[in-house]
């Protein structure tokens, strides 16, 4: 829980976060805005006065996750609570969702939370619906003034809103606006001073990441996404350098290269495919083939360290055959993820998706999802066998007290549990003997 003034306690707020690292990233900051403005955060909806949802709207299932947890919480209007909309569904849906949910009084985009403050302060003069949708063509709010950090020991800094790539099936570019990139100066500004308060592991954040343009500068002295890794890496008091989410075709061998050269860059890539056929990648609109993703998969195959790489698979899209589809099963074996994040297709307001034909039937895609994590569980269970007899370092995140065990994660972003003889402190960096493994975590003994 974030630090509160005194004067705050009559003020209360609940505040939960859907989707993605971003999201969790942009709560941070309103959690910061909240605070500086006298409210104190608390865990339950019970206990607030007002109800915040931060919104994902990438997956239906998401989104009908937030208007379902409105809806069982009709009854604490009569007391007096007030409820607001965060996000990407807010900014999708603007005004209709009063029509929806008629309880809610605020609703806003993720580029207005710095001008949270003054919608709060018309909400208590009796204001009972109250808007701050984004100017996504102009508004380029990386960070708000009071930004909240509530992971003491990894911070992360967003370098790059918006997207400009248009995948069929995708609602990004229409609730986040266009691709705006930070300077290069304010990003290692940023970071510096997170390390200088102690913070040892930095995540950079972009819907596309690696798309990162650095605005200013003369041409010769703009970083580009590699070179900004790497001089955040090579920042004093960092240990560990993350980024999420990397585009593929924007995905470059100098991104490689730097993960090589950087001891502190994690040696792990998230690089999403969404599908094994270069047929429906063409028809998801994802700018490139299978073999151009496969060449970027043989750069880290070839990186002097071991990289981790995980991905992003959507099943059922329109037109997917089981010839496609069984292309997407081959891509899993011939890569080796590490993890793979998969999902149904759903379709998505305002999507070139929504016009397609020959929607899969909803029970016949889950079919393929099911076939899909079976297949990726049996590769990942031999993945992860392999680290049995290796020491690897984690960070100590937590404490597992009902398995008396710690919680560390690797450089290679695998969650490694493990028993140790004495108290480890948390957000120190410890080397583990690894014991045993399961498909999606690793078993180990604090080397003492």
């Amino acid at each position: 829980m974030s630090e509160v003034p005194q004067n705050a306690a009559q003020k209360t707020f609940y505040l939960e976060t859907f989707g993605c690292q971003m999201n969790v990233h942009d709560s941070e900051k309103v959690v910061g805005t909240l605070v500086q403005e006298g409210y104190r955060q608390v865990e339950t909806v019970e206990q607030a006065d007002l109800v915040l949802y931060n919104t994902c709207s990438i997956r239906d299932k998401a989104e009908q996750k937030v208007f379902n947890r409105l809806a069982d919480y009709k009854k604490y209007k009569k007391q007096g609570k007030t409820f607001g909309v965060l996000g990407c569904v807010a900014q999708q849906e603007g005004e209709k969702i009063f029509e929806r949910a008629p309880y809610v009084s605020l609703v806003c985009g993720s580029a207005s939370y710095r001008n949270l403050p003054n919608m709060l302060i018309q909400i208590e003069a009796g204001k009972q619906r109250v808007t701050g949708l984004d100017d996504r063509e102009t508004d380029e709010c990386f960070e708000t003034e009071f930004t909240a950090r509530t992971n003491p020991h990894r911070g992360y800094i967003t370098i790059i809103e918006g997207c400009d790539k248009f995948c069929a099936y995708c609602v990004v570019p229409y609730t986040r606006g266009k691709e705006r990139s930070r300077t290069s100066d304010s990003v290692l500004a940023e970071a510096r001073q997170m390390a200088d308060l102690g913070y040892t592991e930095i995540q950079l954040l972009g819907q596309n990441v690696n798309s990162y343009k650095d605005p200013e500068g003369k041409p010769g002295a703009r970083k580009t996404f590699a070179e900004l890794l790497a001089a955040v890496g090579e920042i004093p008091g960092i240990r560990r350098v993350r980024f999420t989410t990397s585009h593929p075709r924007d995905f470059g061998r100098d991104i490689v290269e730097a993960i090589d050269a950087v001891p502190t860059l994690c040696d792990h890539v998230h690089l999403p495919v969404q599908s094994g056929s270069t047929r429906v990648l063409d028809a998801m609109q994802r700018l490139y083939t299978r073999e151009q993703y496969l060449e970027r998969i043989a750069w880290m195959k070839a990186a002097k360290r071991e990289i981790s790489i995980t991905t992003d698979v959507i099943v059922g899209f329109p037109g997917e055959t089981e010839f496609d589809f069984a292309a997407t099963l081959n891509l899993l074996e011939e890569v080796g993820f590490d993890a793979v994040f998969a999902f149904k297709y759903s379709p998505r307001p305002n999507t070139p998706s929504l016009r397609m034909e020959d929607a899969i039937p909803d029970d016949e895609k889950a079919r393929r999802l099911e076939v899909l994590m079976a297949k990726q569980r049996e590769i990942q269970t031999i993945r992860y066998k392999k680290y049995i007899g290796t020491r690897c370092e984690v960070m100590v995140e937590a404490k597992n007290e009902a398995r008396a065990q710690w919680v560390g994660r690797t450089s290679h972003n695998k969650t490694l549990n493990f028993t140790a003889a004495s108290k480890p402190r948390l957000g120190s960096y410890a080397a583990v003997n690894v014991t045993g493994s399961f498909p999606n975590s690793l078993l180990g003994e604090l080397v003492v």
